[in-house]
């Protein structure tokens, strides 16, 4: 679903607002619901805050524009069921645990260096989407 400022369901996912979720190049935020419910259950689960560098992003976004460019493909993230998350250590073991508890199809973890992070999805089988899920990688 597109959401707006305005239509953004602040009750229903208290924990994350429209600007971090919205693309950061276009602004557009089409994101979907029932992951947006799991990302939700995972922050309740944690108890703790969660930091989204990348959430939607729309196909003109550059870093989507080149993989489509390279593959023809965009990337788990102009699905609306994808979310990179700043979060390191211990932090990101505890994400990591409850994430997997909760079935998420796609994980990615990045915790070398400055811009550790952790990528979550939840694309399934009938997205028809070009990478197997479920899946787990390091970057």
């Amino acid at each position: 679903m597109t959401f707006t400022e305005e239509t953004w369901p602040k009750e229903r996912w208290p924990n994350f607002s429209f600007k971090e979720m919205a693309c950061q190049h276009s602004g557009i935020c089409d994101i979907d619901e029932s992951f947006m419910d799991k990302l939700q259950e995972l922050r309740n689960r944690i108890g703790f805050g969660l930091v989204v560098s990348s959430g939607y992003r729309d196909k003109t976004h550059p870093i989507e524009a080149d993989k489509i460019s390279k593959s023809g493909n965009g990337g788990a993230h102009t699905t609306g069921k994808a979310v990179d998350l700043k979060v390191a250590r211990e932090s990101a073991y505890n994400v990591l645990k409850h994430a997997m508890a909760l079935e998420f199809t796609g994980i990615g973890v990045a915790q070398t260096g400055e811009a550790r992070f952790l990528h979550l999805d939840d694309i399934q089988p009938e997205d028809d989407f070009h990478v197997p899920r479920p899946t787990i990688w390091s970057y």
